[in-house]
């Protein structure tokens, strides 16, 4: 089980123009981050306007981005590089959709935190991920390791600007519904059957 807490992840208006598309997640591999980046790529090429912003950093990890390819991204400018920071919240208000392109995960704690604060959500029709999107309400799925694909459902965003703040609403009710902190606690307490005294 997995949930989010909605008092300390409040809903805020996104930024809609210019469009803003973030991923915060470790740089390894299997993030996807290398997609993200290529998607950045075709996407910048048809509306440089846009902004796409990483938040992370390299690790030891023995999958990690290696930190010349990070600085290169840099070098090349297309993708903003923000490092890692203690607090997404700031980073999630300044965006308009939370990007997600993992191979496979739990259910992304980083997904919930975005769409609790109302941001559309881009994520990959893998385990974990997809339990997070009902595709075309709250965002859009696509296939795990397809650039192309994700840049597409990026840029529906880009010419459709009104989808950023309508199915920003449509992550936060689904996050009330079904990943509020608070009920996937008292799921799992029952599951267990533990019961709560007064």
């Amino acid at each position: 089980g997995s949930g989010v807490d909605l008092a300390e992840f409040p809903m805020c208006p996104p930024v809609v123009e210019p469009p803003v598309f973030m991923m915060a997640a470790r740089f390894y591999r299997e993030k996807g981050v290398r997609e993200f980046v290529e998607a950045a790529r075709l996407l910048r090429q048809r509306h440089p306007q846009v902004i796409v912003r990483l938040v992370g950093a390299p690790d030891s990890n023995p999958t990690a981005i290696p930190a010349t390819e990070v600085e290169r991204w840099k070098q090349e400018g297309v993708v903003e590089v923000v490092g890692w920071v203690e607090d997404i919240r700031p980073e999630l208000s300044r965006c308009s959709v939370f990007v997600l392109p993992s191979y496979r995960e739990g259910t992304p704690r980083s997904v919930l935190e975005a769409m609790a604060m109302g941001r559309p959500i881009i994520t990959t029709d893998a385990p974990g991920c997809r339990e997070t999107v009902v595709s075309g309400d709250n965002g859009f799925l696509v296939p795990v390791k397809d650039a192309q694909k994700l840049a597409a459902a990026m840029e529906r965003f880009v010419v459709d600007p009104a989808l950023v703040p309508s199915m920003g609403l449509r992550s936060r009710a689904l996050t009330e519904s079904k990943f509020d902190v608070r009920r996937v606690n008292e799921v799992m307490l029952e599951a267990m059957q533990i019961h709560r005294t007064a």
